[in-house]
């Protein structure tokens, strides 16, 4: 299994284009369009935050059939609390595109991030659609990446190339989001692709799987989206069927590593990073104790900004893991930071305070906290929390 360089158009059979339609004033991309040769098993997992877009509602109401052909995603516009018009602009979206593909508008399904209230401009964004759809080719992915951007200082995406019964499977993928990222069941946006066959029921476990121990542990802000999006299509271009424990493990793997770098490239590009930080936590008594723990020091602004200005302040450290809820004996815990020991089994440990705050310096942080109490682990992925993070969303619509 290797990861290679690649997008939502490396695995066969899918093609893709991204273009300026005219949605952003800055005259950026800001039109997708994802499509397969042939129809797909489809599944996604969405936010669970109890207020959601239009195009959250409508692709999952187009997925409960398990299928797809094609993927429309706008940027500039979340067309989230939009009401009725809202969702006949997402329907709208999805006709649209359909009727130039000569699809099913329900095998098309609807993505859209950027500023929640305003309706969007539905003559710009049909118009880009008729523009966009003879603009498809296998070359298009990385336009296609480009487009989805709001905040985003660059494009996200990967590919991993795997041996399934010794043939070549490939997965594509591409992902969106700086700011507003703690993700419940998705992360702001993301758009995998792939050549195997795998039947829709089990692709859906197996995207749920992946998400949990990628996506589902970045976090930026600690605000969940209205519109995270995670959309994973499977067109059998390859011949591979993944069925059997040992095909299932392979794609599995394949897909968490695909997932995992998207992920972390989402992270090392928060809104207003200096520094790309992961919290590893090990010996926990399960995978809900791990998650709670990482996640609650990934939150932390106090962890965070000491991190931005290199701070060994390791209390808030031991302060996020205990608020977390997650069962834990302070007596047991370890905690390192950068590689040095900070607190053990009770006390802290003592540190050489300036070779600690040198080793902050660095573009890579790595808090380890070992719980002392089981063999579950798990990472969560974050930034550090700057000045310039409350720049780009204090101004985010002035």
């Amino acid at each position: 299994m290797n990861t290679v360089p690649g997008s939502v158009t490396s695995p066969r059979g899918f093609q893709a284009a991204g273009i300026a339609a005219g949605i952003k004033a800055s005259g950026n991309k800001d039109l997708a369009l994802i499509f397969s040769e042939t129809p797909c098993s489809a599944a996604g997992v969405f936010t669970l935050n109890r207020v959601k877009a239009a195009p959250v509602f409508v692709t999952q109401e187009y997925l409960r059939d398990g299928r797809a052909q094609a993927v429309v995603v706008n940027s500039g516009n979340a067309n989230c609390c939009t009401g009725a018009q809202g969702m006949a602009d997402a329907r709208r979206m999805a006709e649209v595109t359909a009727a130039a593909l000569n699809l099913r508008a329900e095998d098309v399904l609807v993505g859209s991030t950027g500023v929640i209230g305003v309706p969007l401009p539905m003559g710009v964004v049909e118009k880009g659609i008729r523009q966009i759809v003879p603009m498809i080719s296998p070359a298009g992915g990385d336009d296609a990446a480009e487009a989805i951007m709001t905040t985003d200082t660059v494009p996200k995406k990967a590919a991993v190339r795997a041996e399934v019964g010794g043939r070549t499977v490939t997965l594509g993928g591409m992902a969106k989001g700086a700011g507003m990222i703690a993700p419940n069941m998705g992360t702001m946006l993301s758009f995998l692709t792939t050549d195997a066959e795998v039947e829709p029921g089990l692709l859906k476990s197996l995207l749920k799987g992946a998400a949990d121990r990628s996506y589902n542990m970045v976090t930026v802000d600690g605000d969940t989206s209205t519109n995270d999006t995670v959309i994973l299509m499977a067109n059998g271009a390859s011949g591979v069927r993944v069925e059997g424990s040992a095909a299932e493990d392979l794609f599995r793997r394949a897909l968490s590593a695909l997932t995992l770098d998207l992920a972390r490239q989402i992270a090392r590009d928060g809104e207003g990073a200096t520094k790309f930080v992961t919290v590893r936590v090990t010996s926990a008594r399960n995978f809900e104790d791990a998650k709670t723990v990482a996640l609650s020091v990934a939150n932390s602004n106090l962890v965070k900004t000491a991190i931005f200005g290199r701070d060994p302040n390791w209390g808030r450290i031991l302060c996020a893991a205990g608020y977390s809820g997650a069962e834990l004996d302070p007596d047991r815990v370890k905690v390192s930071m950068v590689g040095i020991p900070i607190f053990a089994n009770g006390t802290p440990v003592p540190f050489d305070k300036p070779k600690a705050v040198e080793a902050l310096s660095a573009k890579e942080v790595l808090i380890e906290i070992d719980l002392g109490d089981g063999s579950e682990g798990v990472e969560a992925y974050t930034c550090d929390f700057s000045y310039d993070y409350v720049k780009i969303n204090a101004e985010y619509t002035t």
